[in-house]
């Protein structure tokens, strides 16, 4: 068994709507069905026998190696904890190749699974050992190490819950919320709303302190010091049991509390100062540590942290007593489990030691012993949830310490007996005021209920309702797409919202391109969602993005397919037919969000058939009103969009909305027949969107297709009194359109330039000169700058061949270079003829066109 392409599908594919490992694998004959491997399946089970069943395709193929390939990937993964569920193998049209798809939640930890997998499937064919614990721990370690963290996935799975689209910017734990202008970030339990100004103040403890007490809340007095001496003399001013602390430590590092020796401050001072210059000594407050939580104006949630502890039993050493308590599953050695393992180190060496013990000391039945002087949970702590029990005022006093210090997540640590009453009444203060708190102890308390504070941190970022989303129309089709989504971005950005679009010139934002060359794919499309200043987006979604990487979204508002036809690129990655290739580009149709529409084209057969894969609902655009399709969903109340004489009209019920198509200039008045569809599908979709209608027919009116505004699509040119068509029509249906649209045009004499894209099928190259040989008096064939593949002349030669048997073509040249075939063309044009330019390099050759017609002026 080999594996010989490995790829990643970050969004949802041709094979499902998750993230998903896609590999290419082959099987000699022997490998082919497991049934004849002798003793394959029985060692293999014998070497994981979590693996489930190995299952064929629909029940329709033998079970290979490669289906056990497939299954072991996903148990792997699933018996490591994380949630996937899907996998599947399909047979490709090479005897022997398969396609492996196995779903993944991580993507480090899905492609480590698949080695592994691949590791025992060959050790089970071998006979060889394999040592399956380890593979798993291997798997949780990784996933453990990349996988968000408790507090930002609690934040991150309230916004799933919502519908609101998130992607990781970092492998840490930065996330972006929503899409363009509505997008909001969080890091960790901080958000796009949080305050440098207000982090900056929590982190420095001594001015924390200041503004409490100025705005009335409860504090423990103290001063920063920078030498032991200094330490001792603020002590000795307290007059008591004193905390010392780094001015602007976390997470517990370097507090030590309750001390009142000089041995006690000295050690103290020299451990603080380690993380900290400068040090806090200030008044010891007895009682149990509180963390109360603050999001925006609200107490969400409270608990008590206990220090990291341990109970004896008499017969056990304290080192014994740790080793048990860590053994608990809850603990682990980072923050991505509720609880973090007690550490015996020379903090909790030291803490012993104040207590007269060390860790082989056996404490008696029931005594507690404490490792630590904080609560921590970063240090091995415990928390109770107290919510419930806070009491008004002492709520109130952590509510204005946040606003004090100005934050909109903030964690308040209270130093008191109990939550039950006010802190004055007990003489108890707020000692410290955090900036992108932990959320674990109130997502998973040791004891009590657990909060929703994920939710309630991304209430404060979107209202009820609001989902985070700008409206994504996606395109796909054979021809027409890259029109189609100029149009629709045109639309759009006549209602006054920015836009931002992808297709195969590039990407756009609010009119400005930002990139160049084909970004028709989930990259680019992933950049127009990340950007700020984006309302609206028009992502042109070609095929080769689908099946290399996914969709750049998880779902979109409007998807729009053109048309299917004879296809395109057709006998690359396994994409044979025109049903492969329909299946490929019915992925935007079947993630159209439930309240979404699609919008299909009835007289493709390919294409209407995709409205049975549409959550929401379907708009249907033809010609012909009569054409069953459309007639029939008319009649059931639904939209469609047609042609009528002189107009394009949309139709729902008794409603009509007739655009004329003398005032879209797009059309050329009607008589360009595919541009007429490719303004109904955009009508389709500005329908969809809730468009005004006199927008849209201010807009329509306002587009033209020349090449500034549509490049290398049917832009038309004058020369010596000569008609220029440059177009980029590269397959054999956008040929035909081409010939009924020139068709139209009056000529005394028709010539054409043309190549043909070496990755096309020789049938589909040889196509494209057979019908024009019937339409055009010469033929100008050229070798392109790119040959994909092809060796030199080959190109040529399947164009000549098309040309074997024209009926009407008496002229063909052939020409190396596409410019100089443009120049040979022009050369023996005359007033009243008209040239097709089918152009390559669209921006390279129209800036020629535009040079050579200028010449003429």
């Amino acid at each position: 068994m080999d594996v010989s392409r490995i790829r990643a599908l970050r969004g949802p594919n041709l094979w499902c709507r998750h993230t998903a490992i896609e590999a290419i694998v082959s099987c000699p004959e022997s490998e082919r069905v497991v049934d004849d491997m002798p003793g394959f399946e029985v060692r293999l089970r014998a070497r994981f026998p979590q693996i489930g069943f190995l299952e064929p395709d629909g029940g329709k193929q033998a079970v290979s190696m490669a289906h056990a390939l497939a299954a072991a990937a996903l148990a792997l993964q699933s018996q490591a904890g994380c949630p996937v569920t899907f996998s599947r193998t399909v047979s490709t049209i090479e005897t022997g190749i398969y396609q492996v798809v196995v779903e993944y939640s991580e993507e480090e930890v899905g492609r480590l699974a698949f080695d592994l997998a691949l590791e025992l499937c060959l050790a089970a064919q071998a006979d060889t050992p394999f040592d399956l614990t380890a593979a798993l721990a291997r798997i949780r370690e990784l996933d453990e190490d990349v996988r968000l963290g408790p507090s930002t996935g609690s934040i991150v799975n309230a916004a799933v819950k919502r519908g609101i689209p998130f992607r990781r910017l970092t492998q840490g734990s930065m996330v972006q919320f929503g899409w363009g202008s509505r997008q909001q970030r969080i890091q960790a339990a901080e958000t796009s709303n949080t305050s440098a100004i207000a982090e900056s103040i929590a982190q420095d403890k001594d001015l924390t302190k200041m503004l409490l007490h100025a705005a009335g809340v409860p504090v423990p007095n103290g001063r920063v010091v920078t030498t032991v001496e200094d330490a001792l003399k603020a002590a000795e001013e307290i007059g008591s049991a004193v905390v010392i602390k780094p001015l602007d430590g976390n997470q517990g590092k370097g507090v030590a509390v309750n001390i009142s020796t000089r041995a006690q401050i000295e050690h103290a001072f020299a451990n603080a100062a380690k993380i900290s210059d400068e040090v806090i000594v200030e008044r010891y407050l007895p009682g149990h540590d509180f963390r109360l939580l603050v999001i925006g104006k609200t107490l969400v949630a409270a608990a008590r942290r206990d220090p990291p502890q341990v109970i004896g039993d008499g017969v056990h050493t304290i080192r014994q007593l740790i080793d048990q308590v860590n053994a608990d599953p809850a603990r682990g050695d980072g923050h991505a489990t509720s609880l973090t393992k007690i550490r015996l180190d020379d903090i909790a060496l030291s803490v012993l030691a104040g207590q007269n013990l060390d860790p082989e000391a056996i404490p008696a039945q029931g005594v507690r012993v404490v490792l630590r002087n904080n609560a921590n949970l970063s240090t091995g702590g415990t928390a109770t949830d107290v919510t419930d029990d806070v009491h008004p005022d002492m709520a109130a006093r952590a509510i204005a310490a946040a606003q004090m210090v100005g934050l909109d997540i903030c964690g308040v640590d209270v130093v008191c007996n109990s939550v039950h009453m006010s802190m004055e009444e007990q003489g108890g203060g707020i000692v410290e005021v955090n900036a992108a708190p932990g959320l674990r102890m109130h997502l998973s308390p040791s004891y009590g209920k657990s909060r929703d504070v994920g939710e309630a941190i991304i209430s404060t970022m979107y209202e009820d309702g609001d989902d985070g989303r700008i409206p994504v129309v996606a395109v796909a089709g054979t021809n027409g797409k890259t029109t189609t989504v100029r149009l629709i971005t045109h639309l759009l950005a006549k209602t006054g919202l920015r836009v931002g679009m992808t297709n195969t010139d590039g990407v756009y934002i609010d009119g400005l391109r930002t990139d160049t060359g084909d970004c028709s794919g989930p990259r680019s499309a992933r950049n127009v969602l990340f950007h700020p200043d984006v309302d609206a987006a028009v992502l042109e979604t070609a095929r080769g993005g689908v099946l290399r990487e996914g969709l750049g979204f998880d779902r979109c508002a409007v998807a729009v397919v053109t048309n299917i036809g004879m296809g395109d690129h057709l006998g690359l990655s396994y994409i044979s037919t025109v049903e492969d290739l329909a299946v490929v580009k019915r992925v935007i149709v079947e993630n159209v969000a439930p309240t979404g529409t699609a919008v299909l084209n009835a007289a493709d057969p390919m294409v209407s058939k995709m409205a049975a894969s549409c959550p929401g609902s379907v708009t249907f655009f033809a010609l012909d009103p009569q054409h069953p399709i459309m007639a029939t969903h008319r009649a059931q109340g639904h939209r469609i969009v047609y042609r009528d004489g002189d107009a394009i009209v949309a139709a729902q019920g008794d409603f009509e909305k007739r655009l004329k198509l003398s005032g879209i200039p797009l059309t050329g008045s009607g008589a360009i027949g595919f541009q007429v569809e490719n303004v109904m599908a955009s009508v389709g979709a500005a329908w969809a969107l809730g468009l005004d209608w006199e927008q849209v027919t201010g807009a329509l009116a306002s587009f033209i297709s020349d090449s500034g505004t549509a490049p290398g699509r049917f832009n038309l040119f004058d020369y010596k009194g000569a008609t220029l068509i440059a177009d980029y029509g590269h397959n054999p249906d956008a040929i035909a359109a081409l010939i009924k649209a020139v068709d139209s045009m009056p000529a005394k004499r028709r010539s054409v330039v043309i190549s043909g894209a070496g990755d096309r099928r020789d049938v589909d190259i040889t196509r494209q000169t057979e019908l024009l040989g019937d339409a055009f008096d010469e033929v100008v064939l050229y070798q392109d700058q790119c040959q994909r593949g092809r060796v030199d002349g080959e190109v040529i030669a399947l164009l000549r061949q098309g040309l074997e048997k024209a009926t009407r073509t008496s002229d063909v040249k052939e020409i190396y270079g596409e410019f100089l075939a443009i120049d040979t063309a022009l050369a023996s044009l005359k007033d009243g003829d008209l040239c097709l330019i089918l152009i390559d390099q669209v921006e390279e050759a129209l800036a020629h066109i535009n040079m050579r017609v200028s010449e003429k002026q």
